[in-house]
């Protein structure tokens, strides 16, 4: 099929932002110390999901989708929790990252983990469902400009746009899992492409070792 969606590998890739000089002049990217190469992660943060219903779009799925989408507005809408631990991401990206996991007497009921770099960050949400995985949300956002990019340094360059958070390039990815098995996909920057075989298995993989990593970290001490 057409691919027209990124992986998250290559969305990690693209946040390392090998290929800056799409628009940064050469004096930015020769002349920065290298200390303004790395972003606060305080700074800008995606928000996480909260009392948010999820999108219905494909009828035919409704009835089958219907306790998926009701979990993830059961867990989102939680505001107090008897348990939050938080661990740091090594590895995964140049800027670092945070894991965070949340549960409700004495059983985990979501992750999140978020992933920092010069050009974006990425942040994706796993709910559980009766210790399962059930619904997975991806939110990928693609800056502008470097978030050192301000308007002393725009003006420097010649350039006529800063960083600007809010005029992030944003893709959601949205999957569903029933019984263990990744059963429905969306994205929001779908280009009309069917889903293949191949692709919702290779989804699945990717989705299930990534959890699988972060479960691990959690017993880390």
């Amino acid at each position: 099929m057409k691919n027209c969606f990124y992986t998250l590998l290559v969305v990690i890739a693209a946040i390392h932002w090998s290929n800056a000089e799409t628009f940064t002049p050469e004096i930015v990217k020769h002349q920065l110390p290298a200390s303004l190469q790395v972003i606060s992660s305080d700074t800008v943060k995606i928000k996480e999901s909260f009392r948010e219903n999820d999108i219905a779009v494909n009828e035919y799925l409704t009835d089958r989708l219907k306790p998926i989408r009701a979990n993830f507005k059961r867990i989102n809408s939680i505001t107090q929790w008897s348990s939050i631990k938080k661990k740091d991401i090594e590895g995964e990206s140049a800027e670092g990252g945070e894991a965070v996991f949340y549960e409700q007497k004495g059983r985990l009921e979501k992750i999140t983990a978020r992933l920092y770099g010069e050009m974006g960050q990425v942040l994706t949400e796993y709910y559980l469902l009766n210790g399962h995985l059930s619904f997975v949300f991806e939110k990928i956002y693609t800056y502008n400009r470097p978030m050192f990019y301000d308007v002393k340094v725009m003006k420097e360059n010649h350039d006529t746009e800063a960083f600007d958070f809010k005029k992030s390039e944003v893709e959601e990815n949205r999957n569903y899992f029933e019984k263990g098995k990744l059963v429905h996909v969306t994205n929001s920057l779908d280009c009309g492409a069917p889903f293949s075989s191949d692709y919702i298995e290779g989804e699945q993989k990717r989705i299930f070792e990534a959890f699988q990593k972060f479960l691990k970290l959690r017993k880390e001490k």
